[in-house]
């Protein structure tokens, strides 16, 4: 008899058990008291990952409906950190790729001996190729050598080659030495069929005569700087180096953007970061985080920017974003600019 009893109970108990195991665990919010409202998953409303899929998603949405000023006239940037590893050359092609995308005709001028920005861009970079060094030192016009980007239509390059490793002792006696490229810039501009909104110069991570030439050809410095301990690790090198220029060389040249790169919001030290930059360069920092993702990373071994590898991740995203900010923010400061026309991501 005990033993059926214990056999009894142990069934019950299982009986139990399964019924509960059956039973989703919901909750329901103190604001739906007394209303007809469906529940809510408890992991549904708390997981990381489904905050972070809902944001991205409201995020495409709000890029795929806007519409991107263009500038009245060319603006050219020069991308510099002497820091090396703070996505310099990544930010260069990826923000150059989003303007491009968003209907600007965008030009990319890869001073940076390595040549990561010409291969990002997928354009052919050999050694035998008409390149950034023959404008430099064979006075060879820039319409020579600048080539399309497969990325998009209105995305080009001018590539750099190994040639151009030799360049800065090349140049020492070279007359005008300091003012070659922006002599060439000036002429390309001026003589292309169709206008040209933005130039970026990707310079290589020293100053030397290849860094001075981009900073007098330019008219605005973008500078990437990574969310990490050594953030602004040389930034008053480069801000002293910038002023040198200003004072003696090109007078119109100006610091008018940051942007934060490698960014991980999981960590304090992230956000302690961004709040010391903002905190020094108020005006100047974008608002737009470039986060670390893989697809980033990955892309240039492909030879294409991140907004053609993976159009909707969060690189890519971000990347467009920063794009708009840039343009967007230039246009309220000159109210004349016009705007594209259908010209939407």
């Amino acid at each position: 008899m005990l033993a059926r009893r214990r056999q009894w109970r142990g069934s019950q108990s299982g009986t139990v058990e399964s019924t509960r195991e059956r039973r989703p665990f919901h909750v329901k919010h103190p604001q739906s008291e007394g209303k007809s409202v469906s529940t809510t998953s408890v992991q549904e409303e708390t997981s990381p990952l489904m905050r972070e899929i809902l944001d991205l998603t409201h995020r495409r949405k709000n890029i795929a409906q806007s519409t991107v000023p263009l500038p009245g006239k060319t603006r050219v940037f020069t991308v510099s950190n002497q820091k090396g590893g703070v996505g310099k050359t990544t930010t260069t092609v990826n923000v150059a790729a989003a303007l491009a995308k968003s209907g600007a005709r965008v030009l990319v001028i890869d001073l940076d001996p390595q040549g990561n920005a010409s291969t990002a861009l997928g354009v052919d970079h050999h050694a035998e190729i008409p390149s950034i060094y023959d404008v430099l030192i064979d006075d060879f016009p820039l319409a020579d050598v600048v080539q399309k980007s497969p990325e998009f239509d209105t995305l080009y390059c001018a590539p750099s080659t190994i040639h151009l490793a030799g360049a800065e002792i090349e140049l020492v006696s070279q007359v005008a030495r300091e003012h070659r490229l922006r002599t060439a810039l000036e002429q390309f501009i001026g003589e292309a069929e169709e206008p040209y909104h933005y130039v970026f110069i990707d310079c290589p991570p020293s100053l030397g005569l290849l860094t001075i030439n981009a900073f007098v050809a330019a008219q605005e410095v973008l500078i990437p700087i990574q969310a990490e301990y050594y953030a602004l690790e040389g930034l008053s090198q480069l801000l002293n180096s910038i002023q040198l220029i200003q004072k003696h060389l090109n007078p119109t040249l100006r610091l008018s953007t940051i942007l934060l790169t490698m960014y991980d919001g999981r960590t304090n030290l992230a956000h302690q970061v961004a709040d010391d930059v903002r905190e020094h360069f108020p005006k100047e920092v974008l608002k737009t985080l470039i986060p670390r993702a893989v697809r980033i990373s990955e892309a240039p071994s492909f030879g294409q920017t991140v907004i053609s590898h993976d159009p909707s991740g969060v690189g890519a995203i971000s990347y467009l974003e920063a794009a708009a900010e840039i343009a967007t923010r230039y246009a309220q400061q000159n109210k004349t600019a016009p705007s594209t026309e259908g010209a939407t991501h």
